[in-house]
């Protein structure tokens, strides 16, 4: 049987969301678990490809001719953009600075909310990668909107505080335009991140988020933790600085669900 490709966006029109960190660290926890997993950094701050090499690497990578951004603007196929990361079943495709202008070069473009698609569908079509992962800037035009009409599922890191909840609505109304144009795509649920079990608001943005009518909150949360930016100072996962951290453990735990309700397990 041929295997499928599954290809899932992580995208909060709000920063701040934990929505990098998220990708980065299911991504590679879904590598340990065996799974062939490709990066997509779909946001100019580079903070993904920031999380697996170091900032010379990834400066040198924005500055040179293969990045996202080149590929978009060239609309090329995104095989030759690949970069293997230091660890196994775990590759990248880097992002540029000049993602910025990302939204005037699709402009004008025929079909533009389709050229993601276009670039990624060789490599989906391969079966090579079990997941492809891609990280979304945190706003909502039509570079987003490239970004899930390419994907089969979204997840909505949501932050665990009074203003966490602040855009999630205009977020479904995005996600509902976008089902025009892809209507298989498919809100896999709501990650609840950076979440302080002493403060009253966690539990209240909880229970806010389980009464939104036909959608999905993931069991497992991701607790505030130092060490994830102590990681990402050192251009690791926090699987990789800290195994035996309780964020090592709860991203695991989350991959292993996003896999179970990717394969209709929930």
């Amino acid at each position: 049987m041929e295997k499928k490709t599954k290809v899932i966006a992580f995208a909060n029109n709000k920063g701040g969301s934990g929505k990098t960190t998220s990708c980065a660290n299911i991504g590679y926890s879904l590598s340990v678990l065996g799974r062939k997993v490709l990066l997509l950094d779909g946001d100019m701050q580079l903070n993904l490809s920031l999380s697996f090499f170091p900032e010379d690497q990834v400066l040198e990578m924005a500055m040179g001719g293969k990045n996202l951004y080149q590929a978009i603007k060239k609309q090329e196929e995104l095989t030759d953009y690949i970069v293997p990361t230091a660890y196994d079943n775990l590759d990248l495709i880097p992002s540029s600075t000049l993602m910025s202008g990302i939204e005037y070069e699709l402009f004008t473009r025929w079909q533009r909310e389709f050229i993601l698609k276009r670039a990624l569908k060789e490599i989906k079509e391969s079966g090579q990668y079990d997941y492809i992962l891609l990280d979304a800037p945190p706003t909502l035009g039509g570079w987003v909107m490239n970004i899930l009409c390419a994907s089969d599922y979204v997840v909505m890191p949501v932050e665990a505080s009074p203003w966490g909840l602040f855009g999630v609505a205009n977020m479904f109304d995005f996600l509902q335009d976008v089902h025009q144009l892809n209507a298989e795509l498919k809100l896999l649920g709501i990650a609840v991140t950076k979440a302080d079990g002493r403060k009253n608001y966690v539990r209240q943005t909880i229970e806010a988020l389980k009464q939104t009518e036909g959608v999905h909150v993931f069991d497992q949360v991701i607790r505030i933790d130092s060490e994830v930016e102590w990681a990402q100072d050192d251009s690791k996962p926090i699987l990789v600085h800290r195994k035996n951290s309780r964020s090592a453990g709860e991203y695991m735990e989350l991959a292993k669900e996003i896999e179970r309700d990717v394969s209709g397990n929930r």
